[in-house]
């Protein structure tokens, strides 16, 4: 099968695997290359609860699914035509020895492409990795090498923002939603069709009003300005979130923006303004520990471990508590939802494999997030639960993603059109002016 000038060869990198078990089903007629020393670093990764150790996992049990009693080193032929098999030469000749003298894996599945392009022919040969240093390496030696795309949105750029702005609206139709609530989107004369629960801003010289699109009743509808918990929306993108994340027809709402732009008080305060509709609030984000260093390493019980990790969460909690004052009702009421168990802040890892019917979930910093782990999280849903997931599609803090393949961005861009979805980017700062400063000039 190596002989068939016709398929390219696919080496493929650890990460890769651990980024998408079923990674091998992604190159169609093609020729796919595991070299022996990624079924090696797998051991390193079987045990634990994160989405890596199941894919870990979940890759060996396909893998042994796929050859019965075939041998890989031979070659499984896979049902789409393509061809994957387990490569041993991880011999480096001289030349090798002398650019790479350290023995690791990265460099032992470098050989494995090196040898194969020496003997099947350069043209032939594809190094697939989520490691942009590994990748720079392959191409300095002559090996071709390619980010694995599956789960890659092609330009971030024309991403999803759920909003518009329609400039030179006449009076006539900004005074119809006033007095009616809502206008026939034929009326606007636009280019396409709205999706579901996309929101406008409609303006001219002297007027101005929100509303967003109903499917439904093919019109646009007014956007009233709302408060949820005390909490008042400072601009338009704001107004928009709210009015999403407390319409209980949208089961999926995406908040997306830099920081202190409110995604997540927004979603806090929305959550807490109609938990009594949900059985529980769940606020979840991933651990992303320092260093590369699992929390295993810090000091103390698993609480003293993982509430630093937690904290911006609180912190969002304590903003909204002190709308109301320390010693007022209000404010006892939300610190005794947490003693309650109605409201729940965890790391994301302690809630993987539970079902929740019921539940306001809230998952932050989903930039960091993959997208096979948002489906994942996604699919855990119950009767009458709804998801928002937050994030900052630009500040990712794991390795291995990057602003067109994190989850948060492949989900804004699959989920786009879908009647029970919807989304705002927030543009605009309002955690205060030095903030915005900061964020925009630094």
């Amino acid at each position: 099968m190596l002989e068939d000038k016709n398929k390219n060869i696919y080496v493929l990198d650890t990460n890769v695997v651990l980024y998408d078990y079923r990674c091998i089903f992604s190159f169609d007629h093609q020729i796919v290359v595991i070299p022996i020393t990624l079924l090696e670093e797998l051991d390193n990764f079987k045990k634990g609860n994160e989405i890596i150790n199941f894919n870990a996992r979940e890759f060996t049990r396909v893998l042994d699914g796929l050859i019965g009693n075939q041998l890989l080193n031979e070659g499984v032929e896979l049902d789409h035509g393509g061809f994957v098999m387990v490569d041993t030469n991880i011999k480096q000749d001289k030349f090798l020895k002398e650019v790479f003298w350290e023995d690791k894996p990265d460099h032992r599945i470098l050989s494995v492409a090196y040898n194969l392009a020496k003997k099947y022919s350069k043209s032939r040969v594809r190094l697939v990795s989520k490691d942009i240093n590994l990748r720079m390496k392959a191409k300095s030696i002559g090996i071709y090498s390619q980010d694995y795309e599956t789960g890659k949105i092609k330009n971030i750029d024309e991403l999803y923002t759920g909003k518009n702005l329609l400039e030179k609206v006449k009076d006539e139709i900004i005074d119809n939603l006033f007095q009616n609530e809502q206008v026939e989107i034929a009326e606007l004369n636009l280019d396409s069709e709205p999706y579901p629960h996309e929101y406008f801003i409609l303006r001219n010289i002297r007027k101005s009003i929100l509303a967003t699109f109903c499917q439904e009743t093919q019109a646009l509808q007014v956007v009233w300005k709302k408060s949820a918990s005390a909490i008042q929306p400072r601009n338009a993108e704001q107004m928009f979130s709210l009015d999403a994340l407390m319409n209980p027809e949208i089961l999926l709402v995406t908040l997306a923006g830099k920081a202190g732009t409110g995604k997540t008080l927004m979603a806090l305060a929305a959550s807490l303004e109609m938990r009594d509709n949900y059985h529980q609030i769940l606020l979840a984000r991933p651990i992303i520990p320092l260093a590369n260093k699992d929390i295993g390493y810090l000091p103390g019980s698993i609480k003293r471990k993982i509430d630093p990790y937690m904290q911006p969460l609180f912190d969002n909690l304590s903003v909204i508590q002190n709308q109301f004052g320390e010693g007022t009702r209000e404010f006892k009421q939300y610190s005794d939802l947490i003693d309650q168990g109605k409201l729940v802040i965890t790391p994301l890892a302690f809630i993987r494999g539970r079902t929740l019917p019921k539940v306001y979930f809230i998952v932050d910093e989903a930039q960091n997030l993959t997208p096979h782990e948002v489906k994942t999280i996604i699919t855990r849903a119950g009767e009458g639960t709804k998801i928002v997931f937050t994030g900052d599609p630009y500040q990712i803090d794991t390795p291995y993603l990057d602003s067109r393949s994190n989850g948060l961005t492949y989900l804004i861009d699959q989920m786009k059109g879908q009647p029970v979805y919807a989304h705002i980017t927030l543009e605009k700062g309002e955690r205060s002016p030095l903030a915005e400063l900061a964020s925009n000039l630094l």
